[in-house]
């Protein structure tokens, strides 16, 4: 439901920019795999930042547990999009391997973020869901360029 959802958007995008902008759309269609990094990693953030608010924000689940629990859900989310869509990556037999890196990176990403969650609302005082916002886009940066050229790097 979700990938429909992803993939009606992302056409009419296509369309749109194809329309409003004529001279870049080629340059936009030569990149569109950042093009798509980018949807499946804002679909990816906007789960992380509702489960969230809900588990910390309703549940009053401590921040960085909530934090955690949020991680692991917009995970399933960001890998299936990232490897069937974004990387149009449909080697199944390569999925165990794959995952295996996937969560590495995750586990990574994971203390990267609760790092930053720390020194951005405990020590600065940003508001937590700003503060995840802030470090989902620099573990994105960090994320393209691993999933790019080592996890679904094509062979």
């Amino acid at each position: 439901m979700i990938g429909k959802f992803i993939n009606n958007f992302y056409r009419q995008l296509k369309y749109r920019l194809a329309r409003q902008f004529p001279r870049l759309f080629p340059i936009i269609v030569a990149r569109k795999a950042i093009v798509k990094y980018f949807i499946a990693g804002v679909s990816a953030t906007l789960v992380n930042l509702l489960f969230l608010a809900f588990f910390h924000g309703f549940l009053k689940i401590d921040l960085l547990v909530a934090t955690s629990l949020a991680f692991s859900v917009s995970f399933i989310v960001s890998f299936s999009l990232q490897k069937f869509w974004t990387f149009r990556n449909y080697y199944y037999k390569k999925i165990p391997v794959q995952l295996g890196l996937y969560i590495i990176n995750a586990l990574v990403g994971l203390n990267i973020n609760g790092l930053l969650m720390y020194l951005l609302v405990n020590k600065w005082g940003v508001w937590y869901l700003l503060a995840q916002f802030i470090v989902s886009l620099v573990i994105g940066l960090y994320n393209f360029f691993v999933y790019n050229f080592v996890i679904f790097k094509k062979s």
